[in-house]
């Protein structure tokens, strides 16, 4: 919002009140950058300095200094209310980075197999996802969880020179395609 627009312009030529309105438009304009960094703190994932009162309300002790990894976690915290059900593990575990899942049930063995299908390795801040996995399944339900990697087989039909000249050791470890 500019103030002068609401001022007839000999005012705003005017050497008296120009400064003033400066000044006042300077204000206003802190003003509605502080309205909008409190209304950001409202929403998880706007949040910055809110994050410690969204851990606090949820009863999460923050053990990251990342707010990505805090973002996750308190999301997942906030998704893990209810019935554990496939569908629930399921958002609670996309919620995380890299945590794109399939959710399979094993009830002759009572047991939840999590597997990873959206990258190679094993996910970043794995041990919170566990946590919030753990804290919605019921204690009788074993909890098993499966990763995707490169295996030796794959990996034997590339040469090390396709790998300098096409790829890179990351890529091969990670499932990328370096044959082409």
């Amino acid at each position: 919002m500019d103030l002068t627009t609401y001022v007839p312009d000999f005012i705003n030529q005017s050497s008296v009140f120009s400064p003033l309105y400066e000044e006042e438009q300077n204000e206003l304009n802190t003003v509605n950058s502080d309205i909008t960094d409190l209304v950001n703190q409202c929403f998880v994932e706007t949040a910055t300095w809110g994050l410690s009162d969204w851990e606090s309300f949820l009863g999460i002790s923050a053990n990251s200094n990342s707010n990505s990894i805090r973002i996750t976690n308190i999301l997942a915290k906030i998704r893990g209310r209810g019935t554990s059900t496939v569908a629930l593990v399921q958002n609670v575990a996309n919620s995380y980075s890299n945590g794109t899942v399939q959710v399979i049930e094993h009830p002759a063995t009572y047991t939840i197999e999590i597997k990873f299908i959206s990258d190679y390795g094993i996910p970043p801040n794995l041990s919170d996802l566990q946590n919030a996995i753990s804290e919605i399944m019921p204690a009788h339900l074993a909890i098993l969880y499966t990763y995707l990697y490169t295996v030796w087989q794959s990996a034997q039909k590339v040469t090390w020179n396709t790998i300098k000249t096409d790829g890179t050791w990351g890529n091969l470890k990670s499932g990328q395609d370096v044959t082409n």
